[in-house]
């Protein structure tokens, strides 16, 4: 009997300890062929190989090209004729008569030559055009009535070449040729953003940084009536092909949103968070009103709020700064309240042993002991709403994130979109170090008791 008793709960231990190894076995099998399967999903329901099929690599290099470098059109107007050179095809890029690139020859007033890198060179001659593509051959097309008129040393064209009735494409890594019914194309590319500081009408363009440091402390002015330097600074503000003016005035516009909407959050969740802590508002039914009107204001994306506010109130800067203040409102409001609920009572205690008034506990007793951590949340948000400014502001009408869409839209200048990334991620990184410096200064007076 005694035998028995003592080898129960050895069996019982042993069944126990293999039971748990084969869960874990189970387990361990069973969570990789979890993982396999909703990978598998994945592939089939986003349809990855319908995406492959229909990406677009050739268009996908030419968007990354133009990030960073700068396209010089010459373009021949196959309807009223005319040929002209311009930076990114623009108006306000065009070069004036006698200032062409030294690659562009003018052979006639229907007819140019244009030289591309790699021993590329293409021919316009009126609605006629050449290509000499090395390695291939020639390739001539000519616009007329009926549409574009292909010639190529091959039956079939190659990838590089698109053709239809109204189109041709022909794009290399020396250049880019477009030839339609409208208008024929030469497009080369150069590295760098061209006229970023000065436009083709400034006296200062084209000029190496020695010479504008000359220019800028000498008495000799190029400009009547302004110094030197006062007219570097206004042809760089007054941009008219990066506008510089607006870009900066659209960040201004974001920082402002993004901090009227965050601080307005702030000042509007702190005393509604009292109603919402259990040591302070004791009514439970009061308490819950206000934690589900939390619960409300950030359940709702700002983005949400973005597009009903700007149906209600139009489109603007503001409109954003309110979508911001709605949903951080909710935020701010449960953090706070949470905080709250786990303030010490004696120091408020000790402020109420002085005679002091509920104002004076609240303000004395409780909000110092909070301080820390309201701050490096506000400072928090502010930073990340920031970011989230700028695409409210896309949807508003407002801010840098207009302008980035806008350029998106056009489809044709990516470095502008590439500039205004730029200016966004340095704009984050500035605000990122401020609220850094803002939170040590407030741990170090913290620490130093003052």
């Amino acid at each position: 009997m005694a035998m028995s008793q003592t080898d129960s709960p050895r069996a019982t231990h042993h069944l126990t300890a293999t039971a748990l190894l084969r869960r874990k076995r189970l387990i361990a099998a069973a969570v990789p062929a979890v993982i396999v399967a909703y990978f598998a999903y994945v592939f089939f329901a986003f349809d990855i190989l319908g995406l492959a099929e229909r990406a677009r690599l050739d268009n996908a290099r030419v968007l990354v090209a133009d990030s960073y470098s700068y396209k010089t059109h010459v373009t021949r107007d196959n309807r009223t004729g005319g040929i002209s050179v311009a930076v990114e095809g623009s108006t306000r890029g065009r070069y004036p008569q006698g200032m062409t690139p030294d690659w562009v020859a003018m052979t006639g007033p229907e007819s140019a030559r244009v030289t591309l890198p790699r021993g590329h060179e293409v021919v316009i001659d009126g609605k006629t055009l050449r290509y000499d593509v090395p390695g291939y051959g020639l390739v001539t097309a000519t616009a007329n009535r009926r549409g574009i008129d292909l010639q190529m040393p091959t039956d079939t064209p190659p990838d590089w070449i698109s053709a239809s009735n109204a189109r041709v494409n022909i794009t290399t890594g020396a250049g880019r040729v477009s030839v339609t019914k409208a208008r024929t194309e030469v497009m080369r590319y150069a590295i760098g953003w061209e006229l970023f500081w000065f436009t083709l009408d400034s006296p200062f363009h084209g000029k190496s940084i020695r010479e504008l440091a000359a220019l800028a402390v000498s008495g000799d002015r190029v400009v009547d009536g302004k110094s030197n330097l006062a007219a570097m600074v206004s042809d760089v503000w007054n941009n008219q092909m990066w506008r510089h003016k607006d870009v900066l005035w659209a960040l201004f516009e974001t920082l402002l949103m993004a901090f009227l909407g965050t601080m307005g959050a702030a000042m509007v969740a702190l005393p509604v968070a009292f109603m919402a802590a259990r040591n302070f508002a004791q009514l439970m039914v009061i308490r819950q009103v206000f934690r589900r009107l939390f619960d409300l204001l950030r359940g709702i994306d700002a983005l949400i709020w973005t597009i009903v506010l700007s149906r209600a109130f139009g489109p603007g800067p503001l409109t954003g700064s309110l979508a911001i203040l709605l949903t951080d409102t909710g935020t701010f409001g449960k953090m706070f309240s949470e905080a709250l609920e786990n303030v010490d009572r004696r120091e408020i205690e000790g402020v109420q042993s002085t005679g002091a008034r509920p104002l004076q506990r609240y303000r004395f007793g409780v909000i110092p002991q909070i301080t820390p951590i309201l701050l490096s949340q506000v400072l928090y948000y502010l930073e990340s709403n920031t970011r989230s400014a700028t695409v409210i502001g896309a949807i508003t009408g407002g801010g840098i994130g207009l302008l980035l869409t806008q350029a998106i839209i056009t489809q044709q200048d990516w470095e502008k979109v590439s500039y205004y990334i730029v200016l966004i991620v340095l704009l984050v990184v500035f605000m990122d170090w401020v609220s850094g410096v803002i939170r040590r200064r407030l741990i170090t007076a913290d620490d130093s008791g003052t």
